[in-house]
């Protein structure tokens, strides 16, 4: 898949569970389209039909780490190909909540599966594509464990003990680390309302978003 420039704008939201990064994508999208701007708001595992069944597969089903991950970049695949590629084209803004960062941090980190692998796989299946900004919500695995405590019931990923989330959340950093310019870091343990702020003049500082006031942040 080619990565040529595309008129569009690709952000992505990335955080071990629990972290809260959800909770602040609704606002966002509605930020952009408060400028006149349409967006495709979408996610990983899925984004279509065919992603979806492959996600309920990955977050549901036991499997090793290798059948994990191709089955991950199979929809990743599925998704841009169908989705995040044809909305970038057309000038959209694709939010996309969770990408393939989430892969090295959860497959990489967490499963502790071989990082070359990953990277193969990231360009086989991707190109040269990755996103114009991250927006990664970094918050201590103990605090999300516990937000997660009080939440539905797990998931397969959600279930796994503390030591993961921790493997996880080291592998984001070094991520973000290796892709400084790409990513933007939260402060994820802020009360929620600090959250949101340091989101909207983050995405502000970097020409994505326009006035503050208009976004309820003086």
């Amino acid at each position: 898949m080619t990565a040529s420039k595309s008129p569009g704008l690709f952000i992505t939201f990335e955080g071990i569970d629990g972290a809260g990064k959800t909770t602040h994508i609704e606002a966002t999208v509605a930020s952009f389209r408060a400028q006149g701007q349409v967006v495709c708001q979408t996610r990983e595992p899925g984004g279509t039909p065919l992603a979806e069944k492959l996600r309920a597969l990955v977050l549901n089903d036991a499997m090793d780490p290798l059948t994990e991950a191709l089955l991950i970049f199979a929809a990743r695949r599925d998704h841009l190909k169908q989705v995040i590629e044809p909305a970038l084209s057309r000038g959209e803004v694709v939010v996309c909540d969770r990408f393939t960062d989430a892969t090295f941090a959860y497959q990489g980190g967490g499963r502790g599966f071989d990082l070359r692998t990953l990277a193969a796989l990231e360009t086989m299946v991707q190109g040269a594509r990755q996103p114009d900004a991250t927006v990664w919500f970094d918050l201590d695995p103990a605090i999300a464990a516990a937000r997660l405590a009080d939440a539905r019931l797990p998931d397969r990923f959600e279930s796994q003990p503390l030591a993961f989330f921790q493997a996880v959340a080291h592998a984001y950093a070094a991520r973000a680390q290796s892709s400084a310019g790409r990513f933007i870091r939260i402060d994820a343990a802020q009360a929620r309302e600090a959250v949101a702020e340091a989101v909207m003049q983050a995405l502000v500082s970097r020409g994505y978003l326009n006035d503050l006031a208009r976004h309820g942040l003086k």
